[in-house]
C-alpha cells in the first residue's frame, strides 16, 4: 500500500456535451477566462460539437483574436472542419476577420481545403466581395513564404474573377 497512496490522481476528461458547448461558447463570445477554466478540468481545446465545430471555429467567425491566438499557441487543429467542412478560415474569410485570417495563414491553415459547397476560404471572401480578406491572405502567404515555411497555395484573382467580384 505504500507507494500506491502516493499518486497523484489527474482530472477527468470531461467531454460531455455540456462541457464541450460550454468550451465552444466561451470562445463564441470572447471569454477566455471561462475557455481557459474548462480547457483545465480535461476538455480538449480541439473537441467538437455535434456540428463538428470547435472553439477555434467560434473564435474565428466571431473575429475574436486573442481567444484564437490562445488555441493556436496550444496546438489546436487550425484545419479542423465541421459537418459542412467548413474550416476556421472559411468562417474568417466568409465574416471578413483579416487579422483573424492572418493569424490562421501564418498558423498553417490550408487554403486550398473545399467546403461541401465545393469552396475554398477564398472562394467564399470573394462570394461576399470581401477583397481586403484576399490582400490579407496575399499578405500573410508572402509572410509565411520570407520566413521559408510553405503555403498551401497563394491566391491570385484572375480578371473574370474580379468582375464578378465587382459585379
Amino acid at each position: 500500500m505504500g507507494a500506491e497512496g502516493n499518486t497523484v490522481e489527474q482530472p477527468p476528461q470531461d467531454t460531455t456535451s455540456e462541457s464541450v458547448d460550454a468550451l465552444l461558447e466561451a470562445a463564441r463570445y470572447d471569454d477566455i477566462d471561462d475557455l481557459m477554466s474548462i480547457a483545465s478540468v480535461g476538455v480538449s481545446l480541439d473537441s467538437k460539437d455535434s456540428e463538428g465545430r470547435t472553439a477555434l471555429h467560434m473564435a474565428s467567425a466571431n473575429g475574436h483574436l486573442d481567444i484564437v491566438d490562445y488555441l493556436i499557441s496550444n496546438g489546436v487543429d487550425v484545419n479542423a472542419s465541421n459537418t459542412e467542412k467548413n474550416t476556421p478560415l472559411h468562417w474568417a474569410c466568409l465574416n471578413g476577420h483579416i487579422e483573424v485570417v492572418k493569424r490562421l495563414v501564418l498558423a498553417g491553415a490550408s487554403l486550398s481545403l473545399l467546403n461541401s459547397h465545393e469552396r475554398t476560404p477564398v472562394d467564399e471572401a470573394v462570394s461576399r466581395g470581401k477583397l481586403d480578406v484576399i490582400d490579407a491572405i496575399n499578405e500573410a502567404a508572402a509572410q509565411v513564404e520570407l520566413t521559408g515555411t510553405r503555403v498551401s497555395e497563394s491566391v491570385n484573382l484572375s480578371g473574370d474573377q474580379m468582375d464578378t467580384v465587382l459585379d
